[in-house]
C-alpha cells in the first residue's frame, strides 16, 4: 500500500511503503522521499515482528538456543542451526563424525536450494510474472518432503545439534534427493525461458539497482548481493568448515552489480548447490551421525565465534561465556541487516516502480533482520 504521509518544503513527496506483508518481503515499513517518480531517501523502519532472540537465547541452555535461530532467516534454518552448533562444538573441543558432517552440509545445500527457489518464484512475481512461481514451488516441494522425512519438519526442521544431525539419515534420503537433482537439473532451460532470457525481465533488472564493490564492502554486504559487485565473500571458501574445503566448486561472481547480477549469482548458487550434492550423496560415510556429549552442557568461560555461507550470506554466531549452563551473551551477525543498509544507497535515482525489484533482488527475510 502506499500512502501519501506529506510534502517537503522542497516540493518532495513523502509517502509510506507497507508494513503490511504483501506489500515488501515481511513486515518492513520504507519511509521514502520521491521527486516526482525519483526516489531520493529510502528510510527503512524496523520493529514490527521484534522477538529479542538474542535476550531469550541467554536464558536457554546451549542446546535449546540453536532453534531459536530457525526463527529468524527461517528460509536458512539448517544453516543458522549448524552455525550455533559449530559455536558450542568450538567451545567443548568436539571432534564432529565424518558422517555428520557429510550429512550437515547436503542439508544446508538442499536448504540453500529450497531458499533460492522460493527466491526466483517471487522475484519473478514482484516484476509482474505470476507464473514462475508455482514452477518454483513445484521442485521445492520435493525438497519439503525430503526434509519432512528425515527431520519431521518442513521449514524450521531442528536438526542439527552440538556433535553432529539429531537423526540419522531416513532409507528413502539418497533415492529421493539423486531424483530431485536429476529432475530439477532438467528444469534450469525451462527457467532460462520463462526468465532469465525474458526480455521484459532483463529490461526491468539490468543496470537498476547498482552497487559497486567498494560500496558493497563499506556497507558489509554478504553473499549474493555482495558477489554480484564482484566481492569475493563466500564463507565456504574464504573460511571452510565442515569439508568444503575438500570440495570441488566455483564461487559464483558477477561484476554489474545490479539486480541483474545479484539473479545471476543465486542462479549460478543453484547449480552449484546440486553440483555439491552430487559430489557427495554417493559418497557418505559410514558410523555414527553424533557425536557422545554430556546431557547438560558447559562451556569454559570464553569468548567463542563461527560462521556460515546461508542462502543470504554471512551469518555469524558470537557466544560469550561465563563457565555455566546458559550463554552470558549471545550476539549474530545476520547477513540481511547489513544487506538492508544498503537499500538507501542502491535505490537513490531508481523510479518508485523499480523499488520492489530491487528488494526482491537483495531477497530479504526480515526475521533475519528484526531479531
Amino acid at each position: 500500500m502506499l500512502e501519501e504521509i506529506g510534502t517537503t518544503e522542497q516540493g518532495d513527496l513523502v509517502i509510506n511503503v507497507g508494513p503490511q506483508h504483501p506489500s515488501t518481503h515481511g513486515v518492513l515499513h520504507l519511509v521514502i522521499t520521491l521527486n516526482g517518480e525519483t526516489i531520493k531517501k529510502v528510510e527503512p523502519h524496523l520493529g514490527y515482528i521484534h522477538r529479542s532472540i538474542e535476550k531469550m537465547c541467554e536464558s536457554l541452555t546451549y542446546r535449546q538456543f540453536i532453534y531459536s535461530t530457525s526463527r529468524m532467516d527461517y528460509l536458512s534454518a539448517h544453516m543458522n542451526n549448524h552455525a550455533c552448533a559449530m559455536a558450542v562444538e568450538q567451545g567443548l573441543g568436539l571432534e564432529i563424525p565424518a558422517r555428520a558432517r557429510v550429512i550437515r552440509i547436503l542439508m544446508s545445500e538442499l536448504t540453500r536450494l529450497a531458499s533460492h527457489q522460493l527466491w526466483w518464484g517471487a522475484m519473478a512475481m514482484d516484476v509482474g510474472a505470476i507464473t514462475p512461481f508455482f514452477h518454483a514451488f513445484r521442485e521445492r516441494e520435493m525438497i519439503n518432503d525430503i526434509m519432512e522425512e528425515t527431520c519431521g519438519a518442513r521449514l524450521t526442521m531442528n536438526y542439527m545439534v552440538p556433535g553432529g544431525v539429531m537423526f540419522d539419515l531416513h532409507p528413502n534420503f539418497q533415492v529421493k534427493t539423486k531424483d530431485f537433482v536429476r529432475f530439477f537439473r532438467s528444469k534450469f532451460d525451462e527457467y532460462d525461458e520463462l526468465v532469465t532470457n525474458n526480455i521484459i525481465f532483463q529490461e526491468r533488472m539490468k543496470n537498476v539497482g547498482r552497487i559497486s564493490a567498494e560500496d558493497a564492502v563499506s556497507f558489509g554486504c554478504s553473499g549474493p548481493v555482495a558477489r554480484a559487485s564482484g566481492v569475493s565473500s563466500d564463507i565456504r571458501k574464504l573460511a571452510p568448515y565442515e569439508g568444503y574445503d575438500q570440495l570441488n566448486f566455483t564461487e559464483a561472481l558477477e561484476t554489474a552489480g545490479d539486480n541483474y547480477a545479484r539473479y545471476l549469482v543465486r542462479m549460478q548458487e543453484m547449480r552449484t548447490s546440486l553440483s555439491i550434492i552430487d559430489q557427495l550423496i554417493d559418497n557418505i560415510p559410514e558410523g555414527d551421525f553424533q557425536a557422545k556429549t554430556k546431557a547438560v552442557l558447559k562451556l569454559p568461560k570464553g569468548e567463542y565465534y563461527s560462521r556460515v555461507e546461508t542462502a543470504r550470506g554471512d551469518f555469524g554466531v558470537y557466544i560469550v561465556s561465563e563457565g555455566g549452563t546458559t550463554p552470558y551473551r549471545i550476539k549474530f551477525r545476520s547477513p540481511g541487516f547489513s544487506n538492508l543498509s544498503a537499500l538507501d544507497h542502491i535505490a537513490r535515482g531508481c523510479k518508485i516502480g523499480d523499488l520492489v525489484a530491487i528488494m526482491g533482488s537483495l531477497d530479504l527475510v526480515i526475521p533475519d533482520i528484526d531479531r
